[in-house]
């Protein structure tokens, strides 16, 4: 894809905001908890497959380029499981500021192996914007968990972490020209994956997919693909200590803003605090 890697990162944060706002609208009436994501998945799948600009390079794939799309697609169902999982026993709150913690991991790797090394602004702004995850998810009324089980969120932030590496891994080590076939075997593998969950959950709750479902995980699948594939392209020229928390931050910030916006929402403290650290930190970043 040829695109600046500054514009690139651009579409790739509203890309994973207009994600995040179209599973807000669908998440309410879902049958079977895995039809929207395998439906998400098949369409992720499809437009892979269609953006291959040759199709026999499916058959002459680099090895690596397969290693990393199997690889990539086992991380993504397997953060999604221990999510699931660690809801149950360390509540929705603790979980979800982990999961945007685990930025630190693709930072860390990028740091050690790859010697991306941010200035001291950086830093700061890194460190900030840390802070504003555990600030904005930070309860203190009756829904804050009176426990929580520390190994499952750890398990969380480095299986999302891990997950989201692998584009660092993939755009560092392989050719740009088999990014799609990457793509399309990431995909797939989750989708395979998300196949057997789906199987898992129906008979275990007796809840089919329906087909509205499916259609709520087609609708979703189009931003994830590109999301995703912006994200390879920034990651190009852009160092990942940038890339990944203006992703993450940058993402909360637009979907704040539509929240406000379009459904009326109120900020608390917590979150308003969080989204000024939010503003400072991409100032910080990008200096």
């Amino acid at each position: 894809m040829n695109i600046p890697s500054p514009a690139a990162l651009a579409m790739a944060v509203l890309c994973t905001a207009s994600l995040t706002l179209l599973m807000r609208l669908f998440s309410a009436n879902q049958s079977n908890r895995y039809g929207m994501i395998l439906g998400n998945y098949l369409t992720c799948s499809l437009i892979g497959f269609l953006l291959i600009p040759q199709k026999a390079m499916l058959f002459a794939a680099h090895p690596a380029t397969v290693a990393c799309g199997i690889a990539g697609g086992v991380l993504f169902v397997l953060s999604l499981v221990c999510m699931q999982t660690s809801i149950s026993v360390s509540g929705a709150i603790l979980t979800s500021a982990f999961s945007k913690l685990g930025l630190i991991v693709p930072i860390a790797l990028s740091i050690f192996l790859f010697h991306e090394m941010p200035t001291l602004l950086q830093g700061a702004g890194l460190l900030i914007v840390l802070c504003a995850f555990l600030v904005m998810n930070r309860s203190s009324g009756p829904d804050r968990p009176q426990e929580f089980h520390l190994m499952s969120l750890l398990i969380v932030l480095l299986t999302g972490g891990m997950a989201d590496a692998m584009a660092k891994v993939y755009s560092t080590y392989q050719l740009p020209e088999e990014e799609p076939v990457y793509m399309f075997i990431l995909f797939v593998c989750a989708s395979v994956l998300t196949t057997f969950l789906l199987l898992w959950e129906m008979q275990k709750t007796g809840k089919t997919a329906s087909l509205r479902d499916l259609a709520s995980g087609i609708a979703i699948g189009i931003p994830n693909y590109f999301s995703s594939l912006f994200m390879l392209a920034a990651l190009r020229t852009i160092p990942s200590f940038i890339v990944y928390p203006v992703f993450s931050a940058g993402g909360i910030l637009l979907v704040t803003a539509a929240g406000i916006l379009l459904f009326h929402e109120r900020l608390s403290r917590n979150q308003s605090l969080g989204l000024l650290m939010i503003l400072v930190s991409l100032v910080l970043l990008n200096i």
